[in-house]
């Protein structure tokens, strides 16, 4: 008899810190429906309402854009302000079906996406109850957080899971390399702080150290140069590490992603739900409980 019983991934590469399964499906009625279409992408209804949501969110970050151009705000001000409420409106009227339909609101209210659905909306009414916070209304930029919802559409699900893994497997590698990088910046800042000096605009390490890092990131603002020869040279052999500087992680990355594609994947198919399970570890379904096939 298979195993009905809730079981929450243990997959840090899953689509979000704490499953949707976590905040707890209703058993049945008007909740359950509400629930498949708001949670559950793999259905068609709930693909629909992810595809408008991005839609609504990449609308309104536009919008927000728009406004803070001084010009558009003073022309269209009115307009502005019908469209943010209708996209604040909207969005409440998302978060409130959100709290409705889970067993556990609470926990989704403290999860990343509650967090960030919270902050999409509360800046409005903020706003609106105390004029003098009104600033707190760039803070709607963070509705782009929201984006990220497009990574539990099917057809996004394994490209996310392959480039979060792959940063994943190479963090201690990116971690030495910048560790190396530190130290190259620091060395390098000191020396160029003894031999230029406050003279020359080095008044100090941390503002050598400043110099270093824009010129091995190739940056350069210019508001620092060497004007000895030396300081010349130190700069030069900065500015020709910083090349491979910057192809290092992007080596490490796109090799480590390149072998897990090579690596062989095996599928299996819940005999339940017929939910998709990729990962080899797993013994249970991720969305009805059921025992997988060994």
């Amino acid at each position: 008899m298979p195993d009905l019983r809730p079981h929450t991934s243990t997959d840090p590469f899953s689509l979000s810190s704490t499953s949707d399964e976590d905040f707890g499906k209703p058993p049945s009625g008007w909740r359950l429906r509400l629930y498949r279409v708001i949670f559950e992408a793999d259905t068609p209804a709930g693909r629909r309402f992810d595809l408008f949501l991005i839609g609504a969110i990449l609308l309104s970050v536009l919008v927000v854009t728009l406004d803070s151009v001084q010009g558009l705000h003073q022309r269209h001000r009115t307009a502005f302000n019908v469209l943010e409420w209708f996209f604040t409106l909207l969005f409440t009227a998302e978060y409130v079906g959100r709290l409705l339909c889970v067993q556990r609101p609470l926990r989704y209210v403290l999860s990343f996406f509650g967090i960030v659905d919270l902050l999409a909306i509360l800046p409005a009414y903020l706003s609106a109850l105390v004029p003098e916070l009104h600033l707190l209304m760039d803070v709607r930029i963070l509705r782009l957080l929201r984006i990220f919802r497009i990574f539990k559409l099917s057809q996004y699900a394994q490209e996310y899971r392959l480039l979060v893994r792959a940063l994943a497997n190479s963090r201690r590698k990116i971690l030495v390399f910048l560790g190396f990088v530190l130290m190259v910046v620091l060395v390098l800042g000191t020396l160029m702080y003894l031999v230029e000096g406050p003279a020359h605009g080095f008044k100090d390490i941390p503002t050598s150290v400043y110099w270093a890092i824009t010129t091995l990131t190739t940056v350069g603002f210019g508001d620092l140069t060497p004007k000895t020869d030396t300081g010349r040279l130190i700069a030069s052999l900065m500015m020709l590490l910083g090349w491979g500087t910057l192809a290092v992680p992007t080596g490490i990355v796109t090799s480590e992603m390149t072998s897990i594609r090579l690596r062989p994947v095996r599928v299996r198919v819940c005999p339940a739900c017929s939910t998709m399970e990729e990962s080899a570890e797993a013994n249970f379904c991720r969305h009805c409980g059921s025992r997988l096939a060994p």
